[in-house]
């Protein structure tokens, strides 16, 4: 059996107030991972890129990227494209989490690559359990090291 290697967590998200409940609600859930941040869709790709503020540096091995659609700069849909285009990250698991619910770019987000598409509840109470049930599905998922071939785990 291989070992196991902890995850990082790339949130992509602009609103404040999601970005917390987010977190929090991921926590509550006993996902103690650590949470990257970004806001716009050029700094995730910066991030996972290397680039911009973050050129010298590396990012983990093992990523899961939750990413919201509606992004200012690039969009998520751009940055999906981006990502599943490219040898270097087109592994790492892309989960959507925005309020859109049209069918059609539910389409489009998996024909792009997406693994898991979630629409964020407008009620609070509601967006809170679909995250602690979103940290619970996390607690079981093996994210895979597009290198090394070894899996990381929650």
């Amino acid at each position: 059996m291989q070992e196991m290697q902890d995850v990082v967590i790339l949130l992509v998200e602009d609103d404040p107030g999601h970005m917390r409940l987010i977190e929090k609600n991921l926590r509550r859930a006993n996902v103690k991972n650590e949470i990257a941040f970004a806001t716009n869709g050029q700094e995730a790709l910066d991030y996972l890129f290397c680039e911009g503020e973050y050129t010298n540096k590396q990012h983990p091995s093992h990523l899961l990227v939750l990413l919201d659609l509606n992004l200012p700069v690039l969009d998520g849909y751009q940055v999906l494209e981006r990502m599943k285009t490219d040898e270097r990250t087109k592994r790492i698991p892309v989960v959507i989490l925005t309020t859109t619910d049209d069918s059609r770019e539910v389409a489009r987000c998996y024909e792009l690559g997406c693994n898991v598409y979630i629409t964020k509840p407008v009620d609070y109470e509601q967006f809170s359990e679909a995250m602690r049930k979103l940290g619970l599905f996390l607690m079981v998922v093996m994210i895979p090291d597009g290198a090394s071939g070894e899996y990381g785990s929650f």
